[in-house]
């Protein structure tokens, strides 16, 4: 894709969420805070809606959207102990790693 004369990037995201009873979800998606609005407003009905999952717990970027599908259908399979060593590597604390978005 190109914009002006530039190459435009893509990111896309792999991400895990968690709610207050560390309930997991593992998604994908090109634009992560527009994502967690409306997991957090709950704008789809479905599991996160269901269960409140909506903290930002862990995420990796790709710039290709095939790289990151094939990550989230890695994950999404795994045990739920091998997802938590996951997040803990990264976030051992479990903060949203959202928050200063939503803040600021």
């Amino acid at each position: 894709m190109t914009v002006r004369g530039c190459l435009s990037v893509r990111t896309y995201y792999v991400y895990i969420l968690a709610s207050k009873s560390c309930v997991l979800y593992v998604g994908v998606t090109n634009n992560l805070e527009r994502r967690l609005f409306e997991h957090r407003q709950k704008l789809a009905p479905g599991f996160t809606a269901k269960y409140n999952v909506t903290r930002l717990v862990y995420f990796e970027t790709f710039e290709n959207v095939r790289d990151a599908i094939a990550r989230e259908k890695q994950l999404k399979p795994w045990r739920r102990e091998k997802k938590i060593a996951l997040i803990e590597a990264m976030n051992p604390e479990w903060r949203d790693l959202s928050a200063a978005w939503q803040n600021g």
